[in-house]
């Protein structure tokens, strides 16, 4: 749902409750400018970020783990996408 910063302001107690079942986009001379979304939703989406790690940062441990693991048959269908591929 996508309403302008005038009806956000106007409607701003319907449209925080109609946030908490799915994002309200907020347009400012027809650009997206802010989303307005539940706090659950918000903390979903940040337990989503990833963090960038170094090779060199990985403990022996963590390498061997990687080593060992085996992809899951339901992506077998991505080797495919690898069948010819060369550095």
């Amino acid at each position: 749902m996508k309403v302008t910063i005038a009806e956000f302001l106007r409607d701003y107690t319907a449209l925080t409750d109609k946030a908490q079942s799915e994002p309200v986009g907020i347009t400012e001379h027809d650009r997206d400018r802010l989303a307005v979304m539940s706090a659950e939703e918000y903390a979903r989406l940040q337990r989503r970020d990833r963090r960038v790690v170094r090779l060199e940062d990985f403990t022996d441990e963590e390498m061997a783990l990687i080593a060992a693991s085996e992809p899951s048959p339901e992506d077998a269908h991505l080797d495919a996408e690898l069948k010819d591929w060369q550095p």
